[in-house]
């Protein structure tokens, strides 16, 4: 990543990100589920926005990635594993979980970063999607949900009963 990249949390105004958001999810309806209950992370390169990151609360006090997309100019350059990491780092001790297509590059992505499958929901995308989406000659039928817990290396976790710091 030669690029200067900072991400930051959008608070207002998300809807401005609605073209990289419609990268990572084809229906502007599916994201009009979550994209205002969600947290909304962009990633900048020289202030024009490259990347978005939306995470929501999910089960159990743990987290669920809705929407990871990165301007098809930016791909392959390790901006998306930057998104990724940032929520981990704001994730301590959670799991986090996310869904996506059988497109084998984007498994592949997210197998490299340590997600490992959790569940399928059949027919998810023909069931909930207008028109069909075939990405790298797959037509996207089930939703394949992955998950990843994050360690908690906090100074707290690393202490005994008396406050006495533990080795790493």
């Amino acid at each position: 990543m030669p690029e200067h990249f900072v991400i930051s949390q959008i608070e207002t105004e998300k809807r401005e990100f609605l073209p990289l958001l419609l990268m990572g999810d084809e229906s502007e309806k599916m994201i009009n589920r979550y994209i205002e209950r969600g947290v909304l992370f962009a990633g900048f390169v020289n202030d024009a926005p490259i990347a978005v990151c939306v995470v929501t609360d999910g089960d159990n006090n743990d987290v669920e990635i809705k929407n990871l997309a990165v301007h098809p100019d930016y791909r392959k350059r390790g901006f998306g594993r930057a998104m990724i990491r940032h929520v981990e780092k704001l994730n301590p001790g959670k799991t986090i979980t996310l869904g996506t297509g059988e497109t084998p590059s984007t498994l592949r992505f997210y197998l490299s970063l340590g997600f490992v499958f959790s569940h399928r929901v059949p027919d998810f995308f023909t069931n909930n999607y207008d028109t069909p989406i075939t990405e790298e000659g797959v037509r996207l039928k089930d939703m394949i949900y992955l998950k990843k817990r994050i360690c908690d290396n906090s100074a707290e976790s690393r202490t005994d009963t008396t406050g006495n710091r533990l080795s790493p």
